[in-house]
Order: C-alpha cells, then structure tokens, then sequence
C-alpha cells in the first residue's frame, strides 16, 4: 500500500529563492501547455509532447521537468474529465460545470510540482535533499522530520515526490510502498462504528470519541472567519489566507487519534471491523439552514479513510455495511421501529423495553451487520459438485 510523507524543507535564503522561482516557472510552463492542451484538445500525452516539449526546453527547462510539466498537465485533464463523468460539477448545463469545461484548467503560481529520482535525490544520515531548480542543482537543503517519518523514508521511499510551497514554507511529500500485513482471515468478531456528528465515533466496545472539543473549535473558526471577512482590511485578508488550513489540520489530527484508538483495538482483540457505508448521505439527507454547516462539514469519509488504511496496515479485516434501520433496530431483540428512537442520545425498544445510549445500539447492529457480512463474503458461490 502507498502512504505518503511530509518533510519540510529549511533552506538558506538563496536556496528558498530558487526554489520559489522554480515553482513558478514550471506552473507558468505548465500554464503554456494547458492552453495548447485546451486549444487543440490534444488527448494524449505523447501528442502533447510533440506540441510542446521543444517549447518547455527553450524556457530552460531541463528534459525531466519538461516530461514532468507536460505529464503534470495531461493529468489535470484526465482528472477534470473524471470528475465531469462522475457529476462532482454539476449536471449539463449547470454555471459550475459550463465554467470548467469552457477554459483551459489553471495551476497556482506555488502549485505542486513532481519530481523523480533524476531530479532529486535523498541524503537520510545528513536529512539533506539535492533537487533540480531553473538555476541549477541545489546541494545540501535540509530537511527535517519526525523519527517515525524519516525511518519510513529510509525503508520504504519509492517513485516521484512533490514540491509544495505553503505561506512560503517549502515541503516536499513523499511516496512509500509500504507491505501490508498479513490479513487475520479468522477474526474473532467485528468492532461495530457508529459515525455520528454528536459523537464523532462509537464502538460496540464501549469506546466514545465525544464531538464537543472539534464542534467547538469549528464554532469558533467560523465565527472568526465572519469577523475578518467583514474587516475587509488588508491585515484581516492576510490573517484568513494564514489560518485558511488550521481547521482542516486540526480535523485530520483528531480523526488520526480515533483512528488509531479503534484500529489498536480491534487488533489487540484479534476483531475486525465494521463501518457504515454513508456515500452520498449529503444528498440524501434534508436539514434546516442552521444545521447544513454542521452535516457538510462532517469529514466522516477521512476518518474512515484513515481507519480503513490503518487497518490494512494492521491486517484487520474491514467491512462496509449499510446503515439503514441501525439507528431504529433494538440491538438485544432485533424490533425495528421509528419511535424506538427516542431522541439524538437515547434508545428505547417498543418491543423489549431494552434502554441504552442510541449510538451504543447502533454500533451493536453494525457489528452484527458487519459479521453477516464478512460470512457472506467468504462463503464459496460455486455450484455443488455433482
């Protein structure tokens, strides 16, 4: 499996120059080719090449970052085409799909940019870089990062990395073929997940990652946001372009935590398991104006991104199941009904008079869910032999 690492770059003032300056000349390089891209609706990238790649060398780019620019390009392309098929802009004829399709795709002035392993080269002992700039090869740039992330670089760093520039900080983020472990083909049971806004997680062990802490610090980054926007100032501007990404940090923090806590968990009982699978649940679900900010800012799909991949590397098995009716079947005598639920935190069963928090029984009902279907999977769909 592929995880990526980030290590963030200390150059010396010269070095930061160069690096800045490469950014900009591949994305107006890359700019050029978007334009030819666009106007001859060149689908392929050897097409492409022959287009442009005698071009991207007069602007002084080197082979490998003209075939990096180019690749860069086609790819933006192929992923804007996904995207249209996939109805992520709108339906024909909508303004935001009309407005996509009618100019060629833009890149940032700091916009990633890929390099390989002609164009850059890793020191790990020294933590230093050597990487490819329109002014030349850069020796010795530093580099730092965590213990963990730089003995992954050494044993598993594989293919292309990308340079980023953020607020003038520079990071290149690196790809690592990591071996998944060997898969627990015989789990003892499945660790039911109950996702939820309230509770950002609850399992059927008993384990609660209360919402409060991030429903607050989103209440109070909006509210923020509101104040600056209305300023208006120049400083006000500066300071939202600073803290734009804080939110989104601070998200994915918390979710690693419970991530991990729930994957540790299913590992040390020898458990696998079982997520809803809540695609298209935006779509689907009708709320009031006031509660739209908190249902679309739900980031549901990243936690369990991070708990499926962890898994993977845990060799936990992992299970999607559907999530209708967990919230109003009664986890002890299987009675499904609407009034069972009670309110947001409270269950109580018409049937049996069982009475328990509402995401507990809830993650009960996907454990089970989730042994159906992981049997179901397993079983052989061969016809008997006569």
């Amino acid at each position: 499996m592929r995880i990526v690492v980030q290590v963030k770059l200390t150059p010396e003032a010269g070095q930061a120059a160069a690096l800045s300056a490469t950014l900009r000349t591949v994305n107006e390089a890359a700019n050029w080719v978007s334009g030819v891209a666009f106007e001859r609706d060149v689908p392929r990238e050897y097409e492409l090449r022959k287009h442009t790649y005698a071009e991207l060398k007069e602007r002084g780019l080197g082979a490998q970052a003209a075939q990096h620019v180019i690749k860069k390009t086609r790819d933006a392309y192929t992923t804007l085409k996904a995207n249209i098929r996939a109805g992520n802009l709108g339906k024909p004829g909508s303004k935001r799909r009309a407005r996509a399709e009618s100019k060629p795709v833009a890149f940032r002035p700091n916009a990633a940019h890929p390099y390989d392993d002609r164009c850059l080269s890793w020191q790990y002992d020294a933590q230093t870089v050597s990487i490819w700039t329109t002014a030349g090869r850069l020796k010795n740039v530093r580099f730092a990062c965590s213990p963990s992330a730089l003995k992954m670089l050494r044993e598993h760093r594989k293919g292309e990395s990308d340079l980023v520039e953020r607020d003038g900080v520079f990071y290149l983020i690196a790809v690592c073929d990591v071996p998944e472990a060997p898969l627990n083909e015989e789990p003892a049971g499945f660790v039911g997940v109950d996702l939820g806004i309230v509770n950002i997680a609850t399992t059927s062990t008993g384990y609660r990652a209360a919402g409060r802490g991030l429903n607050r610090h989103r209440a109070r980054q909006l509210a923020l946001r509101k104040k600056l926007q209305a300023k208006g100032t120049k400083s006000a501007k500066r300071l939202l372009k600073k803290r734009s990404r804080k939110e989104a940090r601070h998200t994915a923090n918390v979710n690693h935590i419970i991530s991990k806590t729930i994957v540790t968990a299913a590992e040390r009982t020898d458990s696998g398991i079982a997520l809803e699978d809540l695609t298209g649940i935006r779509s689907r679900v009708r709320l009031r104006k006031d509660q739209r900010t908190s249902l679309h800012s739900w980031s549901f799909h990243q936690l369990a991104a991070f708990i499926e991949y962890k898994a993977r590397r845990a060799g936990v098995p992992l299970v999607y199941v559907d999530p209708a009716y967990t919230s109003q079947q009664c986890s002890e005598c299987g009675h499904v009904d609407r009034k069972n639920r009670v309110d947001q935190a409270t269950f109580a069963c018409r049937s049996c008079g069982t009475v328990m928090h509402a995401d507990d029984n809830a993650s009960h009902n996907i454990g089970r869910k989730g042994e159906t279907v992981w049997t179901a999977g397993r079983e052989s769909r061969a016809p008997a032999t006569p």
